[in-house]
């Protein structure tokens, strides 16, 4: 068994879990420390389950809660050196990783972390540092690339090897360029260090997956500048011109910003 759940995906908070019978991880532990345990709890969860923590990058929405968690229950946390700085310096963290915890790793390079092979990878944002992960258990392929301003050409080939993706969309262009923000907001999300649209997001998926693409997860939606429905028919439009049918070719669904969102069973 290796399931997916997702405990929120924005900018309020990000938190994502996979495990298996009897192993499992976090990616990210944005979200309060309270209501996470309290998802756990209707899920069946015990932080004694998790073995190990994965951060992205360092914005106060990824790793919020990672120092309260990890120090409550001694939990290893691996990030890169500059994220782990970063996340010293961030003041949104007010309880800080212990150094025992603290394991630093490097982008390319693959690690063993119970039950699952872990690779993170470059992927451009504004923070200290930032990745997303490829993880491989019981011969499936997980792909988490949240907050990225553009696609690399690594990321091209690892959308190709993914059972299962979970990629941003983060805004529809539109709502962004009329909505409120101020201009240099707006500049900064339309960056290549920003975030991605869904037009991307959805000629992402249609010029690199490949048949093995099972499933994938819309996340990071945008409060003020998106909606989970309008992110799912743009992206559907978008495969639909490359000759791609979600919900035959592979199922296609929407993280949600403030609840859980699964379980996603990847493999029986």
């Amino acid at each position: 068994m290796l399931e997916f759940i997702s405990f929120g995906s924005g900018s309020s908070g990000n938190c994502y879990l996979l495990r298996t019978e009897s192993d499992a991880l976090l990616i990210d532990v944005g979200v309060g420390l309270r209501a996470l345990k309290k998802n756990f709890l209707e899920y069946g969860i015990s932080c004694s389950d998790i073995h190990h923590v994965l951060v992205t990058h360092d914005h106060a929405d990824h790793i919020k809660s990672v120092g309260s968690l990890s120090n409550d229950w001694h939990l290893p946390v691996y990030a890169t050196a500059e994220v782990h700085h970063g996340i010293l310096l961030n003041k949104c963290v007010r309880s800080k990783i212990s150094t025992a915890d603290r394991k630093i790793i490097e982008k390319d390079h693959t690690y063993q972390l119970g039950e699952f092979t872990v690779m993170p990878f470059h992927v451009p944002h504004d923070s200290s540092d930032c990745v997303g992960y490829r993880i491989t258990c019981q011969d499936t392929v997980v792909c988490i690339m949240t907050d990225a301003g553009i696609i690399t050409e690594q990321m091209q080939q690892l959308i190709g090897e993914a059972h299962f993706l979970v990629i941003e969309a983060d805004y529809d262009i539109e709502m962004l360029i009329k909505g409120s923000y101020p201009q240099d907001l707006k500049d900064r999300i339309l960056s290549e260090n920003g975030h991605l649209s869904n037009r991307d997001c959805g000629e992402a998926i249609a010029q690199f997956a490949t048949p093995c693409l099972r499933q994938v997860c819309l996340c990071h939606l945008s409060d003020k500048n998106n909606h989970p429905e309008l992110a799912r028919k743009t992206v559907e439009m978008i495969l639909r011109q490359h000759g791609i049918i979600a919900g035959v070719d592979f199922h296609l669904d929407c993280l949600k910003r403030n609840k859980p969102t699964g379980p996603f069973l990847l493999h029986e």
